[in-house]
């Protein structure tokens, strides 16, 4: 290997999480609709005698690149798991475009691209399931990031059902950089037993269709992060508000909002207008990646 290899760290949408159950080990088993988005954070790697990490982008900040990262983690227990199967170190530099702690992957997503780096480079096998169970072990939401597809995952996260169409839609994503912690909106849950996903409809082929679907679906964690952040909701109103907007809700436990669309135009319109109105906020339009 002497080539520098490259895997993209997709941000991850829920774009419906239902909260089904309180587990006896304090986790709770969930149902939700994922979706990726092309925009996402950047993972290089070049041969070196051992493994390093270096992080870069506008997010760096803040971020230990030590033993602790998700993507050294990653790097350890696959080396763990099949060991020989990468003969060399890698110098691993990670270019962080998403925010941290946003609801949108994040850590997760640069776990996942340093499994797929290394199984791209192992010299043996590594089954999809085998490195899923890797990848669960690393973090509730690294094996639907392990497939950057749309998918409905249940139980905590471990469970996968890929969906064999989606329709092409466009997102965009705005987080108004306000810290919030996972733990402190999963305490204020009012409601842990809530009704399951509604059943999808197939063929699932147009926006119209999945938007008509949406409508009976929610974020559970949504109602708890608006009043831990009041701005979310605003957001979330700003962007229903959008013309041609199919759905805004929150993502995971936020504080990103996103906005559907069916059109490209006018999703770009939309997040151009959320900069002119609040250029101190991250924001970003793209197509969802589709099957």
């Amino acid at each position: 290997m002497s080539q520098t290899h490259f895997q993209a760290a997709p941000a991850k949408i829920n774009l419906a999480l239902h909260i089904t159950r309180r587990r006896e080990d304090g986790y709770h088993d969930l149902e939700s609709l994922i979706v990726f988005a092309d925009v996402a954070d950047e993972l290089e790697a070049v041969p070196a005698p051992g493994d390093s990490l270096t992080i870069t982008g506008p997010f760096a900040r803040g971020l230990s690149s030590g033993e602790t990262n998700l993507v050294l983690r990653a790097v350890a227990a696959f080396r763990a798991r099949w060991p020989g199967a990468v003969d060399t170190g890698l110098a691993l530099t990670l270019h962080k475009s998403l925010p941290v702690a946003a609801g949108i992957g994040g850590g997760s997503a640069d776990a996942a691209a340093a499994l797929r780096l290394m199984a791209g480079l192992s010299r043996q096998p590594t089954p999809i399931a085998e490195l899923s169970a890797l990848a669960a072990q690393l973090g509730a939401d690294v094996p639907a990031c392990l497939l950057s597809r749309p998918l409905v995952a249940r139980g905590i996260g471990e469970i996968l059902a890929p969906l064999p169409e989606f329709p092409l839609c466009h997102i965009v994503l705005v987080n108004p950089m306000v810290p919030l912690a996972t733990a402190d909106v999963f305490r204020r849950l009012r409601a842990h037993d809530n009704y399951p996903l509604p059943a999808l409809p197939t063929p699932l082929t147009r926006p119209a269709q999945l938007g008509i679907w949406l409508a009976e679906t929610r974020n559970d964690l949504e109602p708890p992060a608006i009043k831990l952040v009041p701005l979310i909701g605003d957001l979330v109103q700003r962007l229903r508000a959008a013309p041609g907007c199919i759905l805004a809700r929150m993502s995971g436990s936020g504080a990103t909002v996103f906005g559907l669309f069916g059109s490209s135009t006018q999703a770009h319109q939309a997040a151009s207008d959320l900069r002119q109105a609040s250029p101190d906020h991250w924001v970003a339009a793209a197509p969802l990646i589709v099957p």
